[in-house]
């Protein structure tokens, strides 16, 4: 594991851009990492923002175990338990009814990535290995009366 530093990473502007990005966690996440060997505050700023803000919750643990290694006073926030995305539902029945009534959930799972990679992202990212399991049943239980 690499030492704490506490200048600016060189690299700030690119890993502040990849910590922001909307559709992609994974990109997100890696971003916190590598901000977490650097003790600054404007890099403080930036961990402390995906603390609170990011959907995703692996990357809000990821950013509290960093701020805390700072030494930082934070709290874990509690894991969302409704709606990651306001209107997800909507979202959803949208997305099924402009596809063919026969359509396959597969066809279903590329129009919601190609349409809100945002969206996309936020639940893969929260549902992990699970998250085909829960569109899928999503999917099957959405009404497009």
């Amino acid at each position: 594991m690499n030492e704490i530093n506490n200048e600016l990473p060189p690299n700030y502007e690119e890993l502040k851009k990849s910590a922001n990005r909307t559709s992609n966690w994974k990109e997100r996440l890696d971003a916190v990492e590598e901000l977490g060997q650097w003790n600054h505050q404007k890099v403080i700023d930036v961990l402390t923002t995906r603390l609170t803000a990011d959907p995703v919750y692996q990357v809000q643990e990821a950013a509290f175990h960093k701020l805390q290694a700072f030494g930082q006073d934070v709290q874990l926030p509690p894991r969302n338990k409704g709606e990651l995305v306001k209107g997800i539902t909507k979202i959803l029945v949208r997305i099924k009814k402009s596809l063919p009534k026969d359509h396959t959930f597969e066809e279903f799972k590329e129009k919601l990535h190609k349409m809100r990679e945002d969206v996309f992202d936020i639940y893969q990212g929260d549902k992990g290995d699970d998250f085909d399991q829960w569109l899928e049943g999503t999917w099957q239980s959405l009404s497009t009366r």
